[in-house]
């Protein structure tokens, strides 16, 4: 009887303890979770009665129907969220790394017709002797037909070592030529168009944030200043965002040890991550500005947001965009993917931009038409003739305002350094 009513007082005060650890520390994993079960039955039973009943044409069958429900569940979150079936998954990756399967050409549609803007150096397309002008016909001896430079891209990009036959007219000696390639890992800078500019001014231009953002930037940053810079110029208009790693990448380039870049904040309170300078870099104090405007998002808005907090560059340009969540990508199995909204970023004075965007010390609106005329000039620096740019694009260049007036804005501080 003693050891029968040891247990059983024994088993009321394990019972007690525990309830008391979940209602203070919320279920351990191996917990039941009844409302999670009761709504996987749930989703179970109507999933079989639509397997069972349904007699329209959309796929029904249990793996279909799991994923259309996954992508469902997940959209429903918030826009950022997503489920990612395979090819899904594999582009999200490409992004992320700014590579992919292809043989290196960067193409436009002109009149129809699919041109190659430009082969890029070091690729299979450099090496086989493609030139820019020349225009796609074929790919794998199909004739193309009503070509979208999306369709084309999906048709000439794949898996490295696999083999693709492309025929192009050559314009420049009226006749066509076949080149035979094999694919390989193609990678693209997010860092371009360093220059230096009147006036002892540096300029480049970040496009995205990938994996080799930072050391892209690092290089670029040196070689401005090999070229004697007094100020620079980061231009992150149109900038979507990226890895959060790069955008703490650059902005190491300009804070000192252990200071305080961003943090992010996940759903507990213990899951605060600082993200702080590591310091080793040249100290840099020369006056900078960004220059931003409503497409400027996430990651590039991290590097505006900790240089604005600390007064290390003037932000010029539009309010951005005020995308302040963090995804988390997360391998699934057979290839799939899962990409979920798992913290907020802040800056360093605790600000968040989630929803709000970072306006700009010196605000400078252009219009649409002007947006869209920049990022042709911006992408299409090959054509350095007017009557060339104007020919191919039906405008003649225009002036960068917001350029300007960042550049003028350092200029000032410049003069106003030597008093």
């Amino acid at each position: 009887m003693f050891k029968r009513i040891f247990f059983l007082g024994a088993a009321i005060l394990a019972s007690y303890g525990l309830g008391q650890y979940v209602a203070h520390s919320g279920a351990p994993s191996w917990w039941p979770d009844r409302t999670r079960d009761q709504s996987v039955r749930y989703y179970r039973e109507v999933m079989q009665l639509v397997q069972e009943g349904y007699v329209g044409q959309a796929p029904a069958d249990y793996e279909e129907l799991t994923r259309a429900a996954l992508e469902g569940m997940v959209k429903t979150l918030d826009p950022h969220s997503q489920f990612l079936r395979a090819d899904a998954f594999q582009e999200t990756e490409d992004e992320l790394t700014n590579a992919f399967g292809g043989v290196g050409i960067q193409v436009e549609q002109r009149d129809g017709q699919i041109v190659i803007v430009t082969p890029i150096a070091g690729t299979p397309a450099e090496r086989a002797g493609m030139w820019r002008g020349d225009r796609l016909l074929q790919i794998n001896g199909a004739v193309l037909k009503n070509p979208t430079v999306d369709k084309i891209i999906k048709l000439v990009r794949g898996a490295p070592e696999t083999e693709v036959a492309l025929t192009v007219f050559r314009p420049s000696q009226n006749r066509s030529l076949e080149f035979k390639l094999k694919r390989e890992r193609i990678q693209l800078n997010s860092v371009r168009n360093a220059a230096h500019h009147a006036g002892g001014i540096g300029y480049l231009a970040i496009t995205q944030f990938s994996e080799r953002t930072g050391d892209e930037f690092k290089a670029a940053l040196t070689g401005l200043e090999a070229t004697g810079i007094r100020a620079l110029v980061i231009d992150l208009r149109n900038n979507p965002g990226g890895l959060l790693d790069a955008a703490i990448a650059v902005c190491n380039e300009f804070f000192e040890r252990d200071e305080l870049i961003v943090y992010t904040q996940g759903r507990r309170p213990e899951s605060r991550e600082d993200f702080k300078a590591d310091g080793r870099h040249v100290r840099r104090t020369y006056p900078m500005a960004i220059l931003v405007n409503g497409d400027t998002a996430s990651a590039a808005e991290i590097v505006e947001g900790a240089m604005k907090d600390t007064r290390r560059a003037f932000i010029v340009g539009e309010k951005t965009f005020g995308k302040g969540s963090v995804q988390s990508v997360m391998p699934l199995r057979q290839g799939e993917g899962l990409r979920l909204t798992t913290a907020r970023y802040y800056t360093p004075s605790g600000i968040t931009i989630h929803e709000r965007g970072i306006t700009p010390q010196v605000e400078l609106e252009i219009s649409a038409e002007d947006e869209a005329k920049l990022r042709v000039q911006q992408t299409r620096l090959d054509l350095t003739a007017d009557a060339e740019f104007q020919e191919r694009w039906g405008f003649a260049r225009i002036e960068d305002w917001q350029l300007n007036a960042a550049e003028e804005v350092l200029a000032g501080v410049l003069v106003a350094q030597k008093k």
